[in-house]
């Protein structure tokens, strides 16, 4: 395929997965029991979009406990009121907040990756939490005897050695989870925030070879949760401009959800380096109808003759359950989408002859 497509991280847990989770929870299934179910899912995920022809696959997250917060597995040194996360339809998710220091990674991505290598036929791709929405964990009031300052230190260090890691282990590229972008705009609308979001992950960036930062990309939507966004009333074309100045080879753009694709495809056009390879969203996971093929060629279309096709690829607007109780789409519609997303795009690849 000439246009490269790419799915964004995370797969519906089937049925079986999440009892065993619950089963888990609740001290009705052992460690071991809960990692075999973990194992299958993966298995079975890793299998399923291999048939759909997708040429990079993911497990899923099938073994996290949510694409934001698996570093946190096992860390003691969290309580439960942290910062709250509120989505259009009145639902909320929150966050843990930090209670003293120094903060490390219980769970590092690359275990997931190595897991997923062993079982796949094809690159795998490895989506990790950006040290920016882990900066929500230290609190207003500072931490005594651990500074803000010495949090972020830390916070930068562990990403890096997560990041890292991932490509050391043979990740086909490495995905920065980016939809806290454009919800800081509507928690601070100044921009501040956002900015610094951005000096912090550039930090760590920086830290990587320009050969390393081309196989890094950063993924941003408004939200996806339960078939909701938290920011999608926030100006798309407020977080762009700024969005790319992040020291990424690759950006994976939320856009078939968007109601003035056009507007912020001409943003994006203008706003990104010519180094910097687009990913459009051309699947909307929050809408359960599945889309046809033909209806992906023309978004593909449409934004092709805004980005040069030689920097353009597609993608699914954003992951299909981000958190693992979300079971607001199926299994069955999640495969249907991705396959669909392959489909056009290969198929608006032929009408630009490709």
């Amino acid at each position: 395929m000439s246009i490269p497509t790419e799915l964004m991280g995370s797969i519906p847990r089937p049925a079986y997965l999440l009892d065993g989770m619950a089963d888990h929870a609740a001290g009705r299934l052992d460690l071991a029991g809960l990692t075999h179910l973990q194992q299958r899912a993966v298995a079975e995920t890793i299998s399923r979009l291999e048939a759909t022809g997708s040429p990079v696959v993911v497990d899923g997250d099938q073994s996290k406990p949510s694409a934001y917060t698996y570093p946190l597995t096992g860390l003691g040194n969290l309580a439960p009121d942290g910062v709250v996360i509120p989505y259009a339809d009145g639902h909320t998710r929150q966050l843990p907040r930090l209670v003293s220091g120094p903060f490390r990674y219980g769970t590092f991505a690359q275990s997931y990756l190595r897991a997923a290598i062993k079982i796949a036929n094809r690159p795998v791709k490895q989506t990790v939490v950006a040290p920016s929405f882990l900066s929500l964990l230290y609190p207003a009031d500072p931490i005594a005897g651990y500074t803000r300052e010495a949090f972020l230190s830390d916070l930068a260090n562990e990403s890096e050695k997560e990041i890292r890691g991932c490509l050391d282990a043979g990740a086909a590229c490495v995905q920065l989870d980016y939809g806290h972008g454009r919800l800081s705009l509507k928690l601070s609308p100044s921009g501040e925030v956002l900015r610094d979001f951005i000096a912090l992950d550039n930090e760590v960036l920086g830290r990587f070879s320009a050969a390393d930062r081309r196989k890094i990309g950063v993924h941003t939507h408004p939200g996806a949760d339960q078939d909701c966004a938290h920011s999608l009333d926030v100006d798309y074309t407020e977080l762009l401009p700024e969005l790319f100045r992040l020291k990424a080879g690759t950006f994976y753009l939320q856009m078939a959800s968007e109601a003035e694709p056009e507007r912020a495809l001409k943003v994006a056009r203008d706003s990104s380096a010519d180094d910097q390879r687009l990913f459009i969203g051309v699947i909307d996971p929050s809408n359960p109808r599945v889309e046809s093929a033909e209806e992906v060629s023309d978004r593909v279309l449409e934004a092709a003759s805004h980005i040069p096709v030689e920097r353009l690829g597609t993608c699914d607007d954003a992951g299909f359950a981000p958190y693992a109780d979300d079971t607001s789409t199926s299994r069955e519609i999640a495969f249907a989408k991705i396959e669909a997303r392959v489909r056009g795009t290969r198929m608006a690849a032929e009408k630009l002859g490709l």
